[in-house]
């Protein structure tokens, strides 16, 4: 890899929404600070030519996928849901295929892709299906805003259970699955981050971590000794700790990730305090798959007002996991 560049391709997005903008203003700015990456960009051509503004550069490339139907900004259509689709696909197999090292995506509208008949809980889902009902984690990570913390800090929350009504969530967590979890997180962080004792601190499912039993059992029968196994396999690993106390930022100066037990539990905190600086990393694919914090925010499409700062932290964090990835291995 010392002397290639690293091949990163974008997935625009739900076309009604901001995902055109954002794609094409945070791959602009991050050719001209890294001259190391090339950058493929997949959508229909018409989505991205407001906002090149004849930007050119040899490291860019647009790969034009047409609409099924045409686009209004703001205006779903689930007509377009094969389009947003095939975008995954195609960018899936390139990375399968290593003709890209790694995905970067912009957010989609799960409504639309439901509404036309595919059933589709978010990126992380589809992908790992994608990869033979691979398990998966999803971990979040972002600079903490400077409102909160004098110092530079980086914030990571990963989940247990992915995108789960609340009433699945006691029943998805096993001891087979939350055992893989922490072993892949361990993993992860030292091959992609370059962190070789990684710290992990698990929040509990309950209130107060179950009270001694008292209001759940899930962190005495299954949580706990999950924790105790991983510990014996080298893994530095504590809890199960309440969640209202765990997520500190005092707390970032020794623990790498925090692992939720829920999707709100783990990302309400981490979007307090990373907002707009938030990076979705999906681990256990076989690629390298990086996204956005946010949604589709379809009141700002088209108005030329969309902050692209969550798109260009994801091509960051994927760039630095491709350069650490290759050269661990």
């Amino acid at each position: 890899m010392k002397n290639e560049l690293v091949h990163l391709i974008i997935t625009s997005g739900e076309p009604a929404g901001i995902g055109p903008e954002i794609s094409v203003h945070a791959a602009k700015k991050f050719l001209l600070q890294n001259v190391d990456t090339q950058i493929s960009l997949i959508g229909d051509q018409g989505l991205f030519s407001p906002y090149l503004n004849d930007f050119q550069n040899e490291r860019l490339h647009i790969i034009h996928l047409p609409l099924k139907t045409k686009s209004v900004d703001g205006q779903l259509n689930s007509a377009n849901a094969p389009y947003v689709l095939e975008m995954l696909d195609r960018a899936y197999d390139g990375c399968m295929q290593g003709s890209y090292d790694a995905i970067v995506t912009a957010p989609i509208q799960k409504s639309v892709i439901n509404d036309y008949g595919v059933s589709f809980t978010g990126h992380t889902e589809y992908l790992a299906e994608k990869a033979g009902n691979a398990q998966v984690v999803m971990m979040l990570c972002g600079q903490v805003s400077t409102t909160l913390s004098s110092s530079a800090r980086v914030m990571r929350v990963a989940l247990a259970s992915t995108h789960l009504a609340l009433k699945e969530v006691s029943g998805s967590i096993t001891a087979k699955e939350l055992l893989g979890t922490l072993s892949m997180l361990h993993q992860a962080l030292n091959q992609y981050f370059g962190i070789k004792h990684p710290t992990i601190e698990v929040a509990g499912l309950n209130p107060h971590a179950g009270e001694n039993g008292y209001l759940g059992k899930e962190e005495i029968d299954i949580i706990a000794p999950v924790i105790a196994q991983a510990q014996s396999l080298g893994i530095n690993v504590t809890g199960p700790f309440s969640a209202d106390t765990m997520f500190r930022i005092e707390a970032l100066d020794h623990v790498d990730v925090f692992l939720a037990m829920y999707h709100d539990q783990g990302l309400i905190p981490l979007k307090m305090a990373c907002f707009g600086q938030g990076v979705n990393v999906t681990l256990g694919l076989p690629i390298i798959r990086t996204s956005v914090d946010h949604g589709t925010a379809l009141q700002l499409a088209g108005r030329g007002e969309a902050n692209s700062d969550s798109m260009y932290q994801a091509l960051s964090v994927a760039h630095q996991m491709v350069k650490n990835g290759s050269s661990s291995s």
